[in-house]
């Protein structure tokens, strides 16, 4: 880009020249050629008062510190700018939303499931943690395997799959009849669902205009909504169909294992509620699947076409696109060549991330050692593994945090209501009393990811710091009120900080390597989200005296999502709102 002074939050830039593994070609411009085939046509950024976003179009193509891979996704950003959001980015900014919903509601459910599960089947509390580390081995597992994917076979079949896996498996979790069965469906189902937000924040951000990407972060809108619709389901199903005495009340029910003989015991078939849950969300399941793959056609992404060497492709895709719409596309292959014409060729055999001819034309030997060196960009220089490092460390302290509510905070909660006197379905009804303010987290997150004087570094501090102190704050008082307010609030900034997340992640990080950064931070957040659920069964089980102990469960989940804070604090400055490539 052009030379500018620069603080110390912004260190170099992204994509250096002169880095081996930093850009897919180099070249040297006759930019008088491109000027006048290209006009002064500029680019829409965000920050249209910004200097650096408002230049011309010809002059950022005569940029020397832009490879030709750069370049040409300028083209394609010109021309999603110019078609605006049309028919096809809301179809795809609402089918990618379902992700969202699917993850969160099947996350949802198991924390609600737990309890009338365990009574049936009789495992102790210290067998409680399993299920939700049997759902993140799932996650960790989806998050890294789709997360390369997408970058090698493409955005359209793991936009289709991750949720048909989810489904095929998810549905008949409410089958079985004993917890180890239930635990491998239960990770199989995660592996599906650990693709989805990732991967459908990206697919969103590469059809979207540069001056809409305030809906990258509004796509979390649906996580809310997921963890409603479920627990809305849930207040139908498990008060109703549950085994009584129930799991909250004094002298519950023992499990059939557990029971004296001929003594009355939590029988399945008095215990349906729980199995209704999942069943009903399996059929959601398979109804988005229907939508993201029969009814809906996806276009694969024009910036994977590009650097996979398929340019006609790609300008097909943009004139499809442009169709669905009802709008022109004005771009052709020509303008493609020309750049590639008007650069060394000599210089483009450079770098890492290889030139079109060279992918196309390569055995699957060199494919897969080029695969490995466009790992190396998340390292090329400073600034990228600085980058690299701050994202992981946020998603590993945000996912232990969450992982750790949202399995055991429905179970205190029950508990400290059942201690009060109050009924399991005012337990269940709390629930979307709790959830559903997350929707207007989700709308205060997005609002601030706009506001220059917040943006996005410090709405992510000040949310993740107010989720901690709710945390805290609700071990240490047990009222009706204070029980439901303090998770209103814990939920409200969870989903306030993770909108803000989970849509600049795939803005900081250039297409070619997009997926696989994103997949990779939520690899390791999922990761670090098996291991919390086992140490926090631990104290929840209260070690060696056997007595539960919902307060260390409480100060686990607070302390580390505290470490969400001083990530966020540090993530550089420059980063922050720049145009996508």
């Amino acid at each position: 880009m052009a030379n500018r002074s620069v603080d110390a939050n912004e260190a170099e830039p992204l994509l250096h020249l002169e880095d081996n593994y930093a850009s897919s070609s180099s070249f040297n411009v006759d930019s008088s050629t491109t000027t006048t085939r290209l006009g002064a046509r500029g680019i829409a950024t965000e920050n249209d008062g910004d200097k650096e976003n408002t230049r011309s179009l010809a002059e950022q193509l005569c940029d020397d510190g832009l490879s030709l891979y750069e370049k040409k996704c300028l083209l394609i950003n010109r021309e999603i700018d110019n078609m605006g959001m049309g028919r096809y980015q809301w179809s795809i900014w609402a089918l990618c939303g379902l992700g969202y919903l699917i993850d969160l509601m099947w996350a949802q459910a198991f924390g609600l499931v737990l309890s009338p599960m365990q009574q049936e089947m009789g495992f102790g509390p210290d067998q409680t943690g399993k299920l939700s580390t049997a759902f993140s081995i799932g996650l960790t597992a989806g998050a890294l395997v789709w997360g390369l994917l997408v970058d090698i076979i493409g955005r359209q079949w793991v936009f289709n799959m991750t949720v048909l896996v989810a489904c095929a498996f998810g549905t008949f979790i409410a089958v079985p009849s004993t917890y180890g069965s239930v635990l491998i469906l239960t990770a199989l189902t995660g592996f599906g669902i650990g693709g989805n937000i990732p991967q459908d924040t990206m697919i969103t951000l590469e059809f979207t205009p540069q001056s809409k990407r305030y809906l990258l972060p509004l796509l979390s809108i649906f996580q809310p909504l997921g963890v409603v619709i479920c627990s809305i389901i849930a207040y139908g199903f498990i008060p109703k169909y549950s085994c009584s005495p129930n799991f909250s009340e004094k002298n519950p029910l023992p499990a059939c294992s557990k029971a004296v003989t001929g003594g009355a015991c939590c029988r399945a078939a008095d215990n349906m509620g729980w199995r209704y849950l999942l069943f009903t969300l399996g059929g959601v399941t398979l109804a988005a699947f229907l939508l993201r793959s029969v009814i809906f056609r996806f276009q694969e992404s024009p910036k994977f076409l590009v650097y996979r060497g398929r340019d006609a492709k790609a300008v097909e895709v943009l004139h499809n696109i442009a169709m669905y719409n009802g709008r022109t596309c004005e771009l052709s292959s020509n303008e493609f060549e020309g750049l590639e014409r008007e650069f060394d060729l000599a210089q483009s055999r450079k770098p890492t991330l290889a030139s079109a001819d060279i992918q196309l034309d390569s055995t699957w030997v060199d494919k897969f050692k080029l695969e490995g060196d466009r790992f190396k960009i998340l390292f090329s220089n400073y600034q990228m593994t600085r980058l690299t490092l701050l994202v992981w460390l946020t998603y590993i302290c945000d996912y232990w945090g969450f992982t750790v509510a949202g399995s055991y905070l429905p179970q205190i909660l029950a508990l400290k209501n059942g201690a009060l006197d109050l009924s399991l379905s005012y337990t269940y009804r709390s629930y979307i009393y709790i959830y559903t303010p997350g929707v207007f987290g989700v709308l205060l997150g997005t609002l601030a990811y706009r506001a220059p004087s917040i943006g996005r570094k410090w709405t992510m501090v000040f949310s993740s710091a107010l989720m901690a102190v709710s945390i805290f704050l609700f071990s240490s008082v047990n009222s009706a009120a204070s029980n439901t307010g303090l998770n209103i609030m814990e939920y409200f900034f969870q989903s306030m900080f993770n909108s803000v997340l989970y849509g600049w992640t795939p803005e900081a990080f250039p297409a070619p390597i997009r997926g696989t950064a994103c997949g990779i931070a939520s690899f390791w957040g999922r990761l670090f989200g098996i291991i919390s659920p086992l140490i926090a069964q631990h104290l929840y089980a209260g070690g060696e005296s056997g007595e539960r102990d919902i307060n260390s469960v409480l100060y686990l989940a607070g302390s580390v999502t505290l470490g969400c804070v001083i990530t966020t604090a540090l993530l550089p400055n420059s980063l922050l709102g720049r145009q996508s490539l």
